[in-house]
């Protein structure tokens, strides 16, 4: 029996320890293992003020989408049009309310969603002037419907580059929830430009 039990514990598979993490010393210093504990505080990706400042001004150039939403209800006879504008509304609202809790989470200010309309306020790319604004408020019908899609195509595009802006920037846009909104984005961006696109191309083949 004693001989079986030995055998059998000669047998078992040895259990295997994670091999230790080294974190390297600065120039001419030894490197010092970590504990677990350091180890994984590693691992949680930081964010930069670049990332705070991208959901920042995402904000308010969301919020600019849903105002121009906002008009097309009231101007437009198109069905194609107030879809547009449907599929905008609902999915940049959302995403606001995804940016203000990401911002809080994070301890970070949350601006107010219609800062943008100060007096010496910056606007991000692609984002409309008062000018713009009020010229798009004073159409309607089909012109206001062109002028909507060559707006909303301009303000998608100022979207990307604020993407582009942030993967740019060293360290930025490696925080998971950030990461994955940039680039939802960027993908629903895209795709509603070339929508939008097409729409304005049907609507210059009718002329």
């Amino acid at each position: 029996m004693l001989l079986a039990a030995v055998c059998a514990a000669c047998g078992a598979p040895a259990v295997q320890q994670a091999p230790p993490i080294v974190q390297p010393g600065a120039p001419g210093q030894a490197g010092r293992v970590l504990t677990a504990d350091e180890a994984a505080g590693l691992r949680q990706v930081r964010i930069t003020p670049a990332d705070v400042a991208f959901m920042q001004g995402m904000i308010a150039h969301h919020s600019q989408a849903i105002e121009m939403v906002a008009l097309l209800k009231s101007r437009t006879a198109s069905d194609g049009m107030r879809k547009l504008g449907e599929r905008i509304e609902v999915s940049q609202a959302d995403e606001i309310r995804m940016m203000q809790q990401w911002l809080r989470d994070h301890g970070q200010a949350v601006p107010d969603e219609h800062a943008h309309h100060a007096h010496d306020a910056t606007l991000m790319p692609g984002m409309l002037t008062a000018d713009d604004m009020a010229k798009l408020a004073a159409a309607s019908g089909e012109e206001f419907d062109r002028l909507f899609l060559i707006y909303m195509i301009k303000h998608h595009q100022g979207a990307l580059v604020m993407v582009k802006e942030l993967r740019a920037s060293a360290g930025a846009g490696q925080q998971s929830e950030i990461n994955r909104f940039a680039g939802d984005v960027d993908a629903d961006q895209r795709m509603e430009i070339d929508r939008m696109a097409a729409m304005l191309g049907s609507m210059k083949e009718k002329k």
